[in-house]
């Protein structure tokens, strides 16, 4: 069973305008509203995938509740800990001629009620996977994620870790089976500017070397680079299509390698399913849909064929 922990949820309301102007009213063209939150968007790819896996967090309110109702229309099993205060929170994305994001806090989480999560955690067995991604909400401490794989420690799961900064690095004791940081959080984590794809490789090689087994980098256009637990250096380009949506785009890919390598055991297999699903979601107004990454696998496997 493949696990997804998504401690702050949201509800995305995107709005399409020509113009945005400050300081007046601002009539859209259109709005769309998604279930949001990295660990969310991978089970929902897996879904899409006909693969199985539960969603474990945080919701609260009114919001919760549309959280919730929206992740079973998605085909996704959630279980999630309903907080007895404040409400989930709602992101509001603006697309005009420049994009624009408001994200929000999101509601507090008790001491008792991170231990609920804790103790539904208690499920994960031996031969499962866990995926936790995202941000820590304000309430929680820093120290959030090292919790969660202190509790499964003695477990023999497969981790996935996909956050920022030391939230990422603190994990690597654990021996993460893959870690998705792209270009620029690279470059926090290093304090240096990644000017060419030598220094990329050098700074993966450098995350494997404190535990991580894989390390899958997302490059943006420019593809993405896969550090296997050989240490071999894979590479895979996207194919070219107009560009509609990149929010997802990474929990996509995570998603899509996971699939692909539980399915296969190859890593070629898995990089190519997961920058499929990666530029099935960039191709799409919301996440990529089955059809949509079936239709990019096979242009993906003409391509190479044609190479």
């Amino acid at each position: 069973m493949i696990y997804t922990v998504t401690l702050n949820p949201s509800i995305d309301y995107i709005v399409r305008m020509k113009n945005f102007t400050k300081g007046i009213t601002n009539r859209t063209r259109s709005e769309e509203f998604y279930v949001g939150g990295k660990g969310i968007n991978v089970s929902f790819v897996l879904s899409e995938l006909g693969v199985e896996s539960t969603a474990f967090g945080f919701v609260a309110g009114f919001t919760g509740d549309a959280i919730v109702s929206g992740l079973e229309r998605m085909g996704v099993n959630a279980d999630f800990i309903r907080l007895r205060e404040g409400y989930s929170r709602i992101n509001v994305k603006i697309k005009a001629l420049e994009e624009s994001e408001i994200n929000c806090q999101g509601p507090d989480i008790s001491e008792e009620e991170f231990g609920m999560l804790l103790d539904k955690l208690d499920c994960v067995q031996d031969g499962d996977t866990i995926v936790i991604a995202g941000a820590i909400p304000k309430t929680l401490d820093s120290d959030t994620y090292v919790r969660i794989l202190d509790r499964l420690k003695e477990r023999k799961i497969r981790i996935v870790v996909d956050a920022r900064k030391k939230l990422l690095t603190d994990c690597l004791k654990y021996k993460p089976f893959l870690i998705k940081p792209n270009k620029q959080e690279l470059s926090e984590i290093f304090v240096k500017e990644m000017r060419d794809e030598n220094d990329i490789i050098e700074c993966a090689f450098e995350l494997k070397k404190l535990g991580a087994m894989n390390v899958l980098i997302s490059l943006g256009a420019d593809g993405v680079i896969l550090i296997d637990s050989d240490g071999k250096v894979h590479r895979m380009a996207n194919v070219k299509h107009r560009i509609i949506n990149t929010v997802g785009s990474g929990n996509s890919l995570v998603a899509g390698f996971i699939a692909g390598y539980d399915n296969t055991g190859s890593y070629d297999e898995a990089l190519l399913l997961g920058t499929a699903c990666a530029n099935a979601t960039a191709f799409c107004s919301g996440l990529a849909t089955r059809d949509k990454i079936d239709e990019v696998v096979r242009e993906m496997r003409e391509l190479l064929d044609s190479q």
